[in-house]
């Protein structure tokens, strides 16, 4: 009978809210934590049931629409038992290897946190082309030492109460491991329509921002000659500049990219990245309309709509 593998020394913080379907194997992946807290938000299903039950601690987070959201609120609030921490999304695993590795690199004193490059899955698929991998987060940091960024984009409803694709700010060197973690929803495909559905508001008030020069301290910056990260957020300025971005999108991750090779799902991807896309636009043109604000009515509108006079009775 074989020993069970030692504790690494890193707190994991799980953020989520009804996530019972992904959440099982989640925990199961990251059993080698020696803290597991995963930090909800009034779930309505077994979430954190099953979290208790796999010995993870679990702490309510109540947003109340400003900053800071979830993840910095952890990083700020709770009392860690570890110098580490590693940031795990519920339909994500940590492999027998990456642990390996991560228990290797806490141990070097050169570096205050770490890139994780992620695998995506759709349908049951790894996408590896279209420009999905490699797709490096800096998920593994000294929790004294990171924290997110913020893009301004918590007065915009329905973006949810969690940093999603802001970056991690880190005071210190960053390295970046062998390793990949998993990225597997087992959620169908009416879960990432309503999930982009959110991301879609978060993303139009991002190009808002960009588009009217908003302040960028508090970010990771753009730079073209930075991390992969900031090269990324470099092009984006760039990217939402131009015309036809759902057509673009498609061409970008089905054909230059290779989206192609990845078969019938990454057919599926491309034309729904091209469709999200397009509601990214329709919601930034929402936000132009209204003064960066969504369907809010104009003074005229609604002095307009005060005025208008009811309908007439009908004669008996």
């Amino acid at each position: 009978m074989s020993a069970k593998p030692e504790k690494v020394p890193v707190s994991v913080l799980i953020p989520a809210k009804d996530e019972e379907q992904n959440l099982p194997a989640c925990l199961e992946s990251v059993a080698r934590a020696d803290e597991i807290i995963l930090v909800d938000s009034q779930s309505s299903d077994r979430t954190c049931e099953i979290a208790e039950s796999y010995g993870a601690k679990v702490v309510q987070f109540y947003f109340n629409g400003r900053w800071p959201k979830k993840k910095n609120w952890s990083l700020d609030t709770l009392p860690f038992r570890n110098d580490w921490v590693l940031i795990v999304d519920c339909d994500e695993r940590i492999t027998p290897e990456l642990w390996d590795e991560i228990a290797q690199a806490i141990k070097d004193p050169t570096y205050a946190g770490y890139y994780l490059n992620r695998r995506v899955f759709f349908l049951g698929k790894w996408i590896r082309y279209g420009g999905k991998y490699p797709d490096w987060n800096l998920r593994l940091f000294k929790h004294k030492l990171g924290r997110y960024e913020n893009l301004k984009t918590e007065d915009i409803p329905n973006t949810g109460d969690n940093e999603v694709h802001e970056h991690v700010i880190l005071e210190g060197k960053a390295g970046y491991l062998k390793y990949d973690m998993l990225h597997i929803d087992f959620r169908d495909i009416y879960h990432w329509l309503e999930r982009h559905n959110r991301y879609s508001n978060w993303e139009a008030r991002v190009y808002y921002n960009i588009l009217t020069d908003s302040d960028e301290s508090g970010t990771i910056g753009a730079n073209l000659f930075g991390d992969a990260v900031q090269r990324k957020r470099f092009l984006k300025k760039i990217w939402v500049r131009l015309p036809f971005k759902p057509l673009l999108r498609f061409i970008l991750f089905y054909v230059i990219r290779l989206g192609f090779l990845d078969g019938k799902a990454g057919y599926i991807y491309a034309r729904l990245l091209s469709q999200y896309e397009y509601q990214i636009g329709v919601k930034l043109y929402e936000l132009q309309q209204f003064g960066g604000r969504l369907n809010i009515p104009t003074p005229a509108q609604d002095s307009l709509s005060q005025t208008s006079p009811e309908p007439a009775e009908l004669a008996n």
